[in-house]
């Protein structure tokens, strides 16, 4: 509930936040905001809807650590061994669970706002990228000193 006090009284505004996941490697986050607590869990679903992401995900945790600064938070995830289970506090436990992830360590640093917390955690996952042979990514390296 957000109030603003204006001549004759206070005016009350909502604001929802609301993450949704389908615990399969896709997860959005929206805020939402209106005079009505309906109305504003609506807008935020659906632009939580609109904003989805995919995460990948390898033998239930992260393909590889990540290290992401948004805004004031610093937010690192790490993959974890099968059993680790989720190691996190939160708002980054919400969005890592919602995602489908089983086994994770994180930290967050800097923000305290949970809303910012959930940003930087949604854009740590969207810069995840799935573990590729090396093989098949790279060009196959030629001798320095040509023989013919």
């Amino acid at each position: 509930r957000v109030t603003r006090v204006v001549a004759g009284g206070k005016r009350f505004r909502f604001r929802a936040t609301v993450i949704i996941g389908n615990s399969k490697g896709k997860v959005g986050m929206g805020i939402g905001k209106s005079n009505e607590v309906v109305k504003d869990i609506q807008k935020a679903v659906s632009q939580a809807k609109k904003d989805l992401i995919t995460v990948p995900i390898e033998n239930g945790t992260i393909p590889h650590d990540i290290l992401i600064k948004y805004g004031s938070a610093k937010m690192i995830l790490l993959p974890a061994a099968p059993g680790t289970g989720i190691i996190a506090g939160g708002a980054i436990r919400t969005v890592v669970k919602l995602a489908g992830i089983q086994n994770i360590l994180s930290k967050a640093l800097g923000a305290r706002n949970r809303i910012t917390n959930a940003k930087a955690v949604i854009l740590c996952l969207s810069r995840l990228r799935p573990r590729t042979s090396r093989a098949a990514t790279e060009a196959p390296v030629q001798s320095p000193n040509p023989t013919a």
